[in-house]
C-alpha cells in the first residue's frame, strides 16, 4: 500500500499547491482554491496510478491535508486528472533560471 506525503510548494490568501509523494517519489500535484462557499482542488496524478490507489490517495488529503487548512469533506470538490507531467514553462526573464522557455522532462 502507498503511503502518501504532501509537501507544499506555494500557499497564498486563497490557495495551496503541494507535490504528492509516495515516500520519496513524485506522483502528482494537488491545488487547492478557496471559493467563498465551496473548496475546488484539482489533483493530477501519475498515469502509473491504479483507481485504488487515487482513492487511497484521497483517503490520505482527507485525513492529512483538509483538518489542517480547515476544510470538511463536505466543502471540497476535487478534481482528477491522470497523465505525465511534460515539462515547466517559465518566462525567460523569470528570477532564479536559466533563460526561461519551456524544459520537457
Amino acid at each position: 500500500m502507498a503511503k502518501f506525503n504532501f509537501e507544499r510548494e506555494v500557499r497564498t490568501p486563497f490557495s495551496e499547491c503541494y507535490t504528492v509523494l509516495d515516500n520519496e517519489d513524485t506522483v502528482g500535484r494537488l491545488d487547492i482554491h478557496f471559493a467563498d462557499a465551496i473548496v475546488h482542488a484539482t489533483l493530477t496524478v501519475e498515469e502509473s496510478l491504479t483507481s485504488d490507489s487515487i482513492q487511497d490517495l484521497i483517503d490520505a488529503i482527507d485525513e492529512e491535508l483538509l483538518d489542517a487548512v480547515g476544510i470538511l469533506r463536505e466543502e471540497i470538490i476535487i478534481h482528477i486528472h491522470q497523465g505525465r507531467e511534460l515539462g515547466v514553462y517559465n518566462p525567460p526573464d523569470f528570477e532564479g533560471t536559466n533563460g526561461g522557455g519551456l524544459r520537457l522532462n
